[in-house]
């Protein structure tokens, strides 16, 4: 009887302790969208917030939540690869630069990138399994005699089974924006007086053309046709990633001194949106937002989608709607301000110093 008595306890403590199982949590930052804050670069506070697609309200400096450490730089940049995130640092002083690489779901730090590998980042993008090319500048020059930019800037190659930076590709001066198409990689210059495009074999990881497009050629999105779009100067320009050959030069708008500073692409990979940004009389930043389609001969800048200047703009491939990001001072938080793809405002977001971009996951 004791025996049976024993067994029956045993059996409704196991029944109980399987009822009080609770299923796996799901990790913090799994879906969602980052909002990529530069902060302020002199006081080296850039931070990454974390929004949820159905709340109005950010979480905070997750690095720090989850790392209790500040990330010591402006945030330049974002992207995962396999799991992993790479957030870009850029640090006002010489030499303390670096790439954090952190659990993609928990952000919680993995390895670390410095100087010399990691000099001046400014944009990260996966090209191949557990591999990332990171853009940078290379160690900067005197602006004021002209020489800020050091010639060629280089690619990091970076194997994230290693977490290392194995190879620099020598690019061009001031590379920065990159498009992957097939096995080849786009790359663009931040420096005004450069008109190169560079292309990059992913399997060789080497420069193989360099091609003379136009002023600041930008690389920003392969569309629905597998054509390239490329922004350049007050121009939108379209080229046959196979042949290398511009199909289309389309002017953004009649006024040259009127100039699209930052693009998106529709999650259908058809209609293009852009900020055509200018500098009033107290070289304050205008703007407002236009769209048009891949397959159009012109751009109408005559009624904008949105009528107001934002220093950044993403398209939610999930949804469709518009991120743009508001910066009233380097010295206050930002907002990112969310739209239907018709211009129809959704909500405004309060982030953290200076706002430069989102990252949807």
């Amino acid at each position: 009887m004791q025996n049976s008595k024993f067994l029956l306890l045993a059996g409704l403590a196991g029944l109980l302790a399987s009822c009080q199982t609770k299923d796996p949590e799901p990790t913090p930052y799994e879906s969602g969208i980052l909002i990529l804050n530069e902060g302020n670069f002199s006081q080296n506070n850039g931070t990454i917030s974390y929004l949820s697609r159905t709340s109005t309200a950010a979480k905070y400096d997750i690095f720090n939540q989850v790392n209790t450490r500040s990330l010591k730089g402006g945030v330049s940049g974002y992207t995962e690869v396999d799991g992993k995130g790479l957030i870009l640092v850029d640090n006002s002083t010489a030499g303390l630069d670096q790439v954090e690489i952190v659990d993609a779901s928990t952000f919680k730090s993995i390895a670390t990138l410095k100087t010399p590998d990691i000099e001046n980042p400014r944009q990260v993008i996966r090209v191949a399994a557990n591999k990332a090319y990171i853009s940078c500048w290379d160690v900067s020059g005197d602006f004021s005699a002209g020489t800020f930019y050091k010639e060629p800037g280089y690619i990091a190659v970076v194997d994230l089974g290693s977490n290392k930076v194995t190879k620099k590709i020598p690019g061009i001066r001031a590379n920065e924006w990159m498009v992957l198409a097939g096995n080849e990689v786009f790359l663009g210059s931040r420096y005004n007086g450069d008109k190169l495009l560079a292309v990059i074999d992913i399997t060789k990881d080497e420069v193989t053309q360099k091609l003379t497009v136009g002023t600041n050629p930008r690389p920003f999105a392969v569309d629905a046709n597998s054509r390239l779009w490329i922004s350049s100067g007050s121009e939108m320009i379209r080229m046959n990633t196979q042949t290398k050959a511009i199909e289309a030069r389309i002017a953004a708008g009649s006024d040259a001194t009127k100039t699209p500073s930052a693009v998106g692409i529709s999650p259908d990979k058809r209609t293009i949106y852009f900020v055509r940004s200018y500098y009033d009389a107290n070289y304050n930043s205008k703007g407002e937002v236009y769209s048009f389609g891949i397959s159009d001969a012109t751009i109408s800048t005559t009624k904008p989608i949105v009528n107001r200047y934002f220093s950044s703009l993403n398209v939610d491939p999930q949804t469709g709607n518009l991120y743009g990001t508001a910066v009233p001072s380097f010295g206050q938080a930002g907002y990112v301000l969310r739209y239907q793809s018709t211009g129809a405002l959704i909500d405004s977001v309060k982030a953290e110093i200076s706002p430069a971009g989102v990252f949807f996951k």
